[in-house]
């Protein structure tokens, strides 16, 4: 693939445009942003208007990828993470009564997604006035629309059911709204993806790299249909209709997996050949947003520990989300032949802060002494004897030792380019679809068509990459190894901590019986009803009508 010297941002600013556009930037390569302000009702007719309007709807992206509430929402409440000491949020894997029609996460994801949606609907309905552009970009830019469309009413349909469904533009505030039918909204989102997926680019990057191009909107519609033929919506021909445009965005633009699985989340790599789409961010303050804040909630309280202190090489630690027994002693019970869990969790501390101290977790030694750089902790993966522990000169953190301070953190999201130790605006892209994800949606779409090869080929495209050197035959599997539970571990052992657990739990029908099993925190709570969230009660009170014309989600 080329390189890609450009790369589209978007800040959102706010404006006067009655039409509920909140957001403007302007984009060219690089982007040169000005403030925008007291807009007449018709700059989206123009030109620049509608530049500035579609990636607006882009800045909307940034409610859910990498942010807390995208997170808490897609990590918390699964089988594979659980709550550590962070107090805040809990409620959301512990699903008690906390929970309900007030949640700030949820008014923020259902607010922020309409503005986005009515955004679109705005460009999408100018589009027909605006002058001085050229069919081809018009139509790409309404066709990035409606992929944006798309993708904010999935993301509303999973977690909520059916909801509002507006396909035009609401130039002035309004009350009457009501439920569409999830069959509705799938129907909808189907349209918007199969309309656009002809007028995207049909590269692997776009020109402005973030743009939505034609492989992301193929891969985006191979796991709506996917996550549609277990919904009340399915329809025989799902997983007929996922395959091919799944299998093309393997065939056709040219993305590879990395050789290296370790290389795929490395700081500094966010843009490389296996990403397909991703969510933009800057390092700059002023036109970041609230940046991407994933670095700071799958780490563990290393800062407190002897020989170190907190710094921006090691991350901020909320200690949110703390892996469960099930993710370390099954989905990575394979630590000789798979690359995955060595390359996922932080096995060692350096000291940054030399001298000597008093151990604080692991008593096989009394006091510990380190030079700068000098191992701190070691995180062995098993359990040792007290006397096997005493013969390394730091501390040694085994799964027995574990608690919700101590747990083994996630590597993926780390953002040593954050400008002091306490920033929590991360400037990272969020990679939010990239091939592996792919291999593993078409497999799946092949197993539950019978086809058992064709599924077994592509979920060993997937194993083999993320194999020790030389240990790529001992990775793959045949076809009576596969089942449906070997596609729910391998979907985790690759994809974990990238906000899609909860939504694949959710889309199997499997969540309650799956967090009752592996999540001691969220298993005495959890039920049925839990597999929707609630409908925020700002939205419901704001209804003509009230809870009578838009119902709430029963058990909130």
């Amino acid at each position: 693939m080329k390189n890609v010297s450009t790369k589209i941002n978007y800040w959102a600013k706010t404006t006067t445009l009655a039409l509920g556009l909140t957001a403007t930037v302007s984009c060219s390569g690089f982007l040169e942003e000005d403030v925008v302000s007291q807009i007449g009702n018709d700059y989206l007719n123009t030109a620049k208007g509608l530049n500035d309007g579609i990636n607006a709807a882009y800045s909307t992206m940034r409610n859910w990828y990498g942010t807390e509430r995208g997170n808490n929402f897609t990590i918390f409440g699964t089988d594979i993470y659980t709550n550590g000491a962070d107090g805040s949020w809990k409620f959301m894997n512990t699903y008690t009564n906390q929970f309900d029609s007030q949640n700030g996460h949820a008014r923020e994801v259902w607010d922020e997604l309409y503005r986005g949606i009515n955004t679109c609907n705005a460009v999408i309905d100018r589009s027909a006035d605006v002058s001085g552009v050229s069919e081809e970009l018009l139509m790409q830019r309404i066709a990035e629309a409606k992929f944006i469309r798309a993708h904010h009413y999935f993301i509303l349909v999973q977690l909520f059911g059916g909801v509002d469904l507006q396909l035009s533009e609401t130039q002035v505030p309004t009350k009457e709204v009501t439920r569409a039918s999830v069959q509705a909204v799938y129907s909808a989102i189907v349209q918007d993806l199969q309309e656009a997926i002809p007028n995207l680019e049909a590269n692997a990057r776009s020109s402005d790299y973030g743009r939505a191009t034609r492989p992301a909107a193929e891969h985006l519609l191979g796991r709506v249909y996917i996550t549609k033929a277990t919904s009340e919506a399915a329809e025989s021909s799902d997983y007929a209709n996922a395959e091919p445009l799944l299998q093309s965005v393997i065939d056709n633009y040219g993305f590879v997996l990395l050789p290296d699985f370790g290389d795929v989340h490395a700081f500094g790599n966010e843009i490389n050949d296996e990403v397909i789409w991703s969510v933009q961010y800057t390092r700059d303050p002023l036109t970041n947003g609230g940046g991407n804040n994933s670095h700071v909630f799958f780490l563990m309280e290393y800062d407190v520990q002897p020989g170190m202190q907190r710094d921006t090489e090691n991350g901020r630690p909320f200690k949110r989300y703390m892996p469960t027994p099930y993710t370390l002693n099954v989905i990575f019970a394979d630590r000789v032949n798979d690359s995955r869990y060595k390359k996922s969790f932080r096995d060692a501390f350096l000291s940054n802060k030399p001298g000597t101290y008093n151990t604080t977790f692991d008593k096989s030694k009394e006091t510990v002494t380190f030079a700068q750089g000098d191992t701190t902790m070691w995180l062995p993966g098993y359990n040792m004897s007290e006397a096997e522990r005493a013969k390394y000169p730091y501390q040694v953190l085994t799964p027995e030792l574990y608690t919700e301070r101590l747990f083994p953190a996630l590597r993926k999201h780390m953002d040593p380019g954050r400008a002091d130790r306490t920033q929590f605006e991360g400037g990272r892209d969020y990679i939010a679809m990239r091939l592996a994800d792919t291999y593993l949606l078409l497999a799946e779409a092949q197993f539950r068509q019978g086809k058992i090869a064709a599924a077994t080929d592509n979920i060993n495209m997937v194993r083999r990459r993320a194999a020790f050197p030389g240990m790529e035959s001992e990775m793959e599997i045949s076809e009576s190894d596969l089942t449906f539970e070997f596609i729910t571990e391998e979907r985790a052992r690759e994809l974990i901590g990238e906000q899609t657990r909860w939504l694949d739990l959710k889309r199997w029908g499997i969540l309650v019986e799956r967090v009752k099993a592996h999540n001691p925190q969220g298993a005495p709570n959890i039920q049925e009803f839990h597999t929707l969230r609630p409908i925020p009660q700002n939205q419901i009170d704001r209804a003509e009508g009230n809870a009578s014309a838009f119902p709430q989600n029963p058990g909130y």
